[in-house]
């Protein structure tokens, strides 16, 4: 008889830890617990919030009656590690924790997510999982050339959410995921379109300080003679610069605010400024799937567009006059992460897939 799991999922974010309890795959509870930010800025950075993080993440459980040792399995949010080549879910190492820890790959709170579920693993002798991380590096060589033989093309984008969406679609049609061929669309905060070809993402736009469509609050590709300019220019800091491509690019540079809800009651108020910045955005990400459909000659089972500007009908309507005259998109509104983590366990425990080795 197949075993029975209560799977506790952890998603740290800058401001908040999302936690959810998962009964298999279906959702028991789920709540994000807000940090106040004069809070998180006592502690000297990311690592250092793990008591506290950890207390309120045991704080939740015991609000709603859970304790440790009641949960078979805890799976975390991937963070910044050296480039994986396998997707799918991976037993948290030691080395897994050494890199997270060290920062040597990038500082993010989802650091904290393996973290966290390997403490809270090890006192009851139970088993910590993370689950497609934004470091997953699929590519096939011919992606990684960028033009400067200095400059490698990177993979880093939203893994998590694409696969799960990409793993879902396959479902619905009856096929395997690593059968079909896919673009698939995240645009939240961040905006990457991936190749996936049989299961594995060979193409990807890098979403953070890389490549591809400009999101609402980071720049994506801009042209480089004017920001080499702007880099010696003595008027702003290498910090400042990265700060500009990241964090105040995109709506936030145009429009100054990240909410595209913000941009859309402009656009109906007759703001033809915001129409402008908003369209572009949407002809960005047109452009990109675009660009992968034809780089994959056209052999593409399905384009799938998710993450949460997928709630907009108007962003949405915009790329399906563009798309939908070659293939129909089909849409997922939302960032399920939680729901992703939990399958990405289930299915290593149900043996549906082996987990990877970092």
């Amino acid at each position: 008889m197949p075993m029975d799991y209560l799977i506790l999922a952890i998603n740290p974010g800058s401001t908040s830890t999302k936690v959810a309890i998962y009964y298999n795959n279906k959702l028991v509870k789920e709540q994000t617990l807000r940090h106040d930010v004069d809070v998180l800025n006592q502690f000297g950075g990311i690592i250092e919030q793990y008591d506290f993080r950890r207390q309120v993440i045991l704080d939740f459980l015991k609000d709603h009656d859970y304790e440790l040792k009641d949960f078979d399995v805890f799976v975390g949010r991937g963070g910044m590690m050296k480039p994986l080549k396998n997707g799918g879910t991976y037993l948290v190492t030691k080395d897994m924790l050494r890199d997270l820890k060290s920062g040597d790959y990038g500082y993010h709170a989802s650091n904290l997510g393996a973290i966290l579920a390997d403490g809270f693993a090890k006192e009851h002798n139970r088993l910590a999982y993370i689950v497609n991380p934004v470091c997953i590096d699929e590519f096939v060589e011919i992606s990684r050339i960028s033009g400067q033989k200095l400059i490698e093309r990177r993979s880093l984008f939203h893994a998590l959410n694409q696969k799960a969406i990409a793993i879902q679609y396959a479902k619905e049609i009856n096929k395997a995921y690593t059968d079909i061929n896919l673009i698939v669309a995240h645009l939240g905060g961040g905006i990457s379109v991936g190749f996936h070809r049989k299961g594995r993402v060979i193409d990807c736009n890098n979403a953070l300080g890389g490549d591809g469509p400009f999101s609402p609050e980071r720049t994506g590709t801009i042209p480089t003679y004017p920001l080499v300019d702007l880099c010696f220019s003595g008027d702003y800091s290498k910090e400042e610069i990265k700060k500009l491509l990241v964090g105040q690019g995109g709506l936030v540079s145009y429009l100054g605010t990240n909410d595209a809800r913000v941009v859309e009651e402009r656009i109906e108020q007759g703001d033809e400024e915001a129409k402008l910045a908003y369209d572009a955005m949407a002809y960005n990400v047109v452009k990109e799937i675009g660009s992968l459909y034809f780089a994959a000659a056209g052999k593409i089972d399905g384009i799938l567009i998710t993450g949460g500007i997928a709630y907009s009908d108007y962003f949405i309507n915009y790329i399906r006059k563009h798309i939908d005259p070659i293939m129909k998109i089909k849409v997922y509104p939302g960032e399920d992460e939680m729901r992703a983590l939990a399958e990405g366990a289930m299915r290593v425990l149900m043996k549906q897939e082996k987990s990877q080795v970092y």
